[in-house]
């Protein structure tokens, strides 16, 4: 295992050149969910003039769908998909309502069925919340360490929380074996591993739809994006960012940004093989502690990130305070890519090596509001 320090920046120069094929689509499924409307696509001159370039966008998931961070992209997509194809359902014209109509036409209780997950937050929130609007059950596996606030949140959706004093990598194995001979319950994991493939991958293609909709935002201005910076917990949504933009027109330089104490992608960018990293330190970006990339997402991460860098809990604490002063209702992992962008373009090789210059157009990911994951002190 390499040292903290090295793990600190990892870049690959050949990135913006390597190609691959377009993610499925779920937007159209999105737009058929009450409440759906893009999120915002906020402009801070401020911050471009602080990072030396020319615009800097942060797309804000603070409210997404009425949950306050933007795993329930991934989330509705998957359960949508799992369950649609257990039903015989075509998934070109499923939505909630439907699918809900035809669990009641082949299950005698609904909440016989299970959605089952394990979550450092968010996406336990998120599956817990399609388990509701489809009135089946829920039941999530937590990590140490979860924040009060977290598990009440998950709590209040309906689900049953099972906690757990291990890592996010050993509540994942717990959520996975208990679903064994229950053909009832339905893992709907944001991770994947041998034999686990389709829905990891129905959660990425959910994701995509947040890329989409900042395309659309810059094409109004006639901008494309030159950086793009994404926080990353196993990888699903760098995965999705990786295969959108790797898969289209604009070949922006793309930039992973991780929990210096459980910075698994960089980890395994540097040492050319998917690696596990402890995650027993506690970090307060709680949603990006992760122990282990997704297998599914390693080889578009391992070729198609620009670049990759960890941060310290005082650089996110910082870009929280600092975007809260510019109205921003943005968490410590959402904050995550500021912290990790202002750490690149502060050295002159890694400005070089994501290309970018004073006239380029610097996009920000904010993957939560501060109410997904409350500032907690540590």
């Amino acid at each position: 295992m390499t040292s903290l320090e090295a793990t600190r920046w990892y870049s690959h120069s050949a990135a913006r050149d390597w190609r691959t094929q377009a993610p499925g689509s779920a937007v159209q499924f999105h737009r058929t969910l009450d409440g759906y409307a893009p999120t915002p696509l906020t402009e801070l001159p401020s911050l471009a003039a602080e990072l030396s370039v020319g615009r800097v966008f942060v797309k804000d998931e603070s409210n997404r769908l009425g949950l306050p961070a933007f795993k329930i992209l991934g989330a509705s997509w998957a359960t949508g998909r799992a369950l649609s194809d257990w039903l015989g359902m075509d998934p070109v014209t499923m939505t909630v309502p439907r699918l809900s109509a035809s669990l009641g036409e082949v299950v005698t209780n609904p909440k016989d069925l299970t959605l089952v997950t394990a979550t450092d937050g968010n996406h336990g929130r998120a599956v817990s919340r399609m388990a509701a609007l489809l009135g089946v059950s829920a039941r999530v596996y937590i990590p140490a360490g979860l924040s009060r606030a977290a598990v009440d949140a998950i709590v209040g959706e309906g689900a049953q929380v099972i906690a757990s004093d291990g890592s996010y990598d050993e509540v994942v194995a717990a959520a996975n074996a208990s679903t064994a001979d229950r053909p009832l319950d339905f893992l709907i994991q944001d991770t994947s591993w041998d034999g686990y493939v389709d829905v990891p991958r129905w959660i990425v293609e959910g994701y995509v739809t947040l890329f989409a909709e900042i395309d659309e935002s810059l094409r109004a201005e006639e901008l494309e994006p030159n950086l793009v910076a994404c926080p990353v917990g196993v990888g699903s949504l760098a995965h999705a960012m990786v295969d959108h933009y790797r898969s289209g027109g604009a070949r922006p330089s793309l930039l992973s940004v991780e929990p210096i104490t459980a910075a698994c992608v960089a980890e395994s960018l540097g040492v050319g093989t998917p690696t596990s990293v402890d995650t027993s330190t506690p970090t307060i970006m709680a949603g990006l502690n992760c122990g282990t990339p997704s297998a599914i997402g390693w080889p578009s991460l391992q070729q198609g990130l620009d670049a990759a860098i960890s941060i310290s809990d005082d650089e996110s604490r910082t870009a929280v305070a600092d975007l809260t002063d510019l109205g921003q209702d943005v968490g410590p992992c959402g904050a995550a890519s500021l912290a990790g962008v202002r750490a690149a373009l502060s050295d002159a090789h890694r400005r070089r090596a994501l290309g970018l210059g004073p006239e380029s157009v610097v996009v920000l990911i904010s993957t939560e509001g501060l109410a997904a994951n409350p500032l907690d002190g540590r």
